[in-house]
């Protein structure tokens, strides 16, 4: 069916249902004639006449009675559904996919989605924990969150959490069997828990700074993690020396379960952002959602 052909069938419908040109002309804003003309093209290109006129009054056929009936009901549908489109543009409604680190998931963004999901209970969050990088547009995310010199330069990037910075941790009965390093590059005589970066493949080098000065160390070990999470656990069971957010080894620390070591060589790094391609056509649902993290 052209598009032209449902206008005139819903110009039909209109003067079905007020029983008159004039009258539905004054509701569709045009004139009788081309009311009535439109009428008679419909008719004629269907082959059935849909209408009796009199000077009284305007009455659907048999024909134009199958018709109505079989219209009605999928016009209304339509009326319906843009309705609710039109709605959803005010009321946060929908779906936001979005791709994290397990660390920006547990210390950023679940902390801070949790009471918003339960204020709005219609949007749906996907939080896919990956520590390598995704291409968010080729593989349907609405956003992603990392470091912010990760963040390509062509995304939008909302800032979503402070700096912060990896320790190197190591539990009490490790240190007690060998001699504490005091400067990064003792680590290479330490057993270490190596993390596996995903977008590269390769074991991140540990990186330190002091006084300007930078140094890099690629350390090894009996274990190899791609999750903080485990390398922590694996630290406290005495398997070596870890460098892991500090967030994460607060409370272990404050414990005693691990201690802290070369606190001075640690730097900040730049906080979490979220990024996305484009403000254009945004949810009312996603921009919610960023509202909640923006730091």
């Amino acid at each position: 069916m052209k598009r032209e052909d449902l206008n005139d069938m819903l110009w039909f419908l209109a003067v079905a249902e007020e029983r008159s040109f004039t009258k539905a002309a004054a509701k569709l804003g045009t004139s009788q004639s081309t009311i009535s003309h439109t009428i008679k093209k419909l008719e004629a290109r269907i082959g059935l006449r849909l209408l009796s006129r009199t000077t009284r009054s305007v009455v659907p056929t048999e024909a134009g009675e199958r018709l109505i009936r079989s219209l009605a009901p999928r016009i209304e549908e339509l009326e319906t559904e843009i309705d609710e489109l039109m709605e959803s543009r005010d009321k946060p409604v929908g779906s936001v996919r979005i791709t994290l680190s397990d660390y920006a998931q547990e210390s950023i963004v679940w902390p801070k989605l949790r009471p918003l999901l339960r204020q709005y209970p219609d949007i749906k969050v996907e939080l896919n924990s990956d520590n390598g990088f995704r291409d968010i547009v080729e593989e349907k995310f609405d956003a992603g969150v990392r470091l912010g010199e990760s963040v390509d330069k062509d995304m939008i990037a909302v800032r979503i959490g402070p700096d912060w910075r990896l320790v190197a941790v190591a539990s009490p009965d490790y240190l007690g069997t060998c001699s504490t390093p005091k400067a990064p590059q003792e680590l290479v005589g330490h057993p270490c828990i190596n993390h596996r970066q995903a977008r590269a493949g390769g074991l991140y080098a540990w990186e330190f700074e002091k006084d300007g000065r930078e140094v890099r160390v690629r350390v090894e070990g009996q274990l190899t993690f791609n999750t903080s999470y485990a390398m922590i656990d694996a630290a406290v069971a005495g398997y070596g020396i870890a460098y892991v957010p500090e967030s994460l080894v607060t409370s272990e620390v404050a414990a005693g379960r691990l201690v802290q070591i070369l606190d001075d060589w640690c730097p900040l790094f730049p906080g979490y952002y979220l990024y996305y391609p484009s403000r254009r056509q945004n949810s009312p649902a996603f921009k919610i959602v960023v509202d909640a993290l923006r730091a």
